[in-house]
């Protein structure tokens, strides 16, 4: 046990202190903690030999560069990255504003619905919330919304973009645990929409608050509505397309993402968005992106190897054993380490840290591991605004440089606390997240 909390003291000096990279700090933690693993069963830490580290980590890269299944990865990021190119954000918000936009607090509630959309298709949180700023803000302010109202709505609206499939995190959370990337997408559908709901109903509670917060905009005729909607019709069969394709067992998710990047690809040229330089800057983007992905993924394995090596999960299940405690109740524990982890770190860092640790323990306990994958995501979109660290709260800062960090965050608070009451909700009644994996595929 000893072991492994030096491990995790040095990564955290390496990680907080040095600022190394995650994906390299977790690396050579896992490899020279590994190697003194050996070294000691060897009955000799200086008469080790370096083969077993060097086996270990090479096995790493290569079977995660060669697994097929991963290639769904850098193809949902590039269909992200062409739908972004394609200023499918205009059209999407100018939709959610066409319906809400007349309602007090309709702005914000626009760009909640704008935002869940886009994240659909994009998958990632920060880029949803850095695109949306640009076209949701102009519009609240000319209506004298409250940069808090207005700011947070983008903050907790982009949230979304790790839960609502295709989600690239949901993938990462699959291959650390081996779960079914298909059950994930189908398991993270239902909360999805349940926040957007959520977040709705968060707008509203602000605006029963202190009206002046989000005037009512102008009302829009019902054939301006419908012309609006011929922006985004394209988009909607993307996606009906990939995600219908996956949940009705059509074909694979590595295949569904091929199909929604090669879709992508031919909307984002039929708009005229799209020529060498945009598709080599895009290709470029994708490739690197993919490349930072795959780094950390293997840094995250190499050290799930010297931790299951220390046989840390199986310590954490006697402790667990010897408290005589309900199982719920380690999963309230496990939880509350997540939030105040997210104080301190982002997202994907907080998940790759603690996944391999935790995931034994909950699977020993009983507990499904995609229901568990959907909490986790649900409790890291929530680290996405917890203050000092919230990650798009200060995407949005870096954007909006006129509004200070704690009108955003003072703003997002309703959102948290909303984004509570669903936790709870997914966490006391499973069948949230797992109603339609099991009508699907079990």
């Amino acid at each position: 046990m000893s072991v492994v909390l030096i491990g995790f003291a040095v990564l955290l000096i390496l990680i907080i202190v040095v600022r190394m990279p995650i994906a390299f700090a977790m690396g050579i933690v896992g490899f020279f903690g590994f190697a003194f693993l050996q070294g000691l069963e060897l009955g000799n830490i200086a008469d080790f030999r370096w083969t077993g580290p060097l086996s270990m980590a090479s096995n790493r890269v290569i079977d995660t560069v060669q697994e097929y299944s991963l290639s769904v990865i850098p193809l949902f990021i590039l269909m992200g990255n062409l739908v972004t190119r394609s200023g499918l954000s205009h059209e999407l918000y100018s939709v959610s504003n066409a319906f809400l936009g007349h309602r007090k607090g309709g702005l914000s509630m626009a760009t909640v619905v704008a935002c869940g959309g886009f994240s659909a298709i994009c998958g990632s949180s920060l880029a949803t919330s850095a695109t949306m700023s640009k076209v949701a803000m102009p519009p609240m302010r000319k209506y004298g919304y409250a940069d808090s109202l207005a700011t947070a709505s983008i903050a907790a609206g982009g949230t979304l973009g790790i839960l609502i499939p295709p989600s690239v995190i949901l993938v990462i959370y699959g291959l650390l645990t081996e779960s079914s990337i298909r059950e994930l997408f189908a398991a993270g559908f239902i909360p999805g929409i349940l926040g957007i709901l959520m977040y709705l109903g968060a707008v509203r509670y602000v605006v029963w608050r202190d009206p002046s917060a989000g005037p009512a905009g102008e009302k829009t005729e019902w054939p301006e509505r419908l012309q609006a909607l011929k922006g985004v019709w394209g988009v909607l069969v993307l996606f009906t397309i990939v995600m219908g394709g996956i949940y009705m067992g059509i074909f694979t998710p590595t295949e569904a993402a091929g199909i929604g990047a090669g879709g992508a690809f031919l909307i984002t040229l039929f708009r005229g968005r799209m020529n060498l330089q945009n598709l080599f800057e895009t290709l470029t983007d994708t490739a690197r992106t993919s490349a930072m992905l795959f780094t950390v993924v293997i840094g995250a394995l190499i050290f799930s190897d010297f931790i299951n090596r220390a046989g840390l999960p199986d310590m954490l299940l006697e402790f667990v054993t010897a408290l005589d405690v309900a199982p719920i109740v380690v999963i309230l524990a496990i939880l509350g380490i997540y939030i105040v982890l997210g104080m301190v770190f982002e997202s994907l860092s907080m998940m790759l840290l603690t996944v391999p640790v935790f995931y034994p323990l909950v699977a020993s306990m009983g507990f499904d591991l995609v229901w568990f994958g959907i909490v986790v995501v649900v409790v890291t979109e929530i680290s996405l605004i917890t203050p000092p660290v919230g990650m798009n709260v200060f995407v949005l800062s870096a954007v909006l440089r006129d509004v200070k960090t704690g009108t955003i965050f003072k703003g997002v608070t309703p959102f948290w606390c909303a984004d509570i009451v669903r936790l709870a909700l997914i966490v006391f009644f499973a069948q949230i997240a797992l109603f339609l994996p099991e009508l699907l595929y079990r």
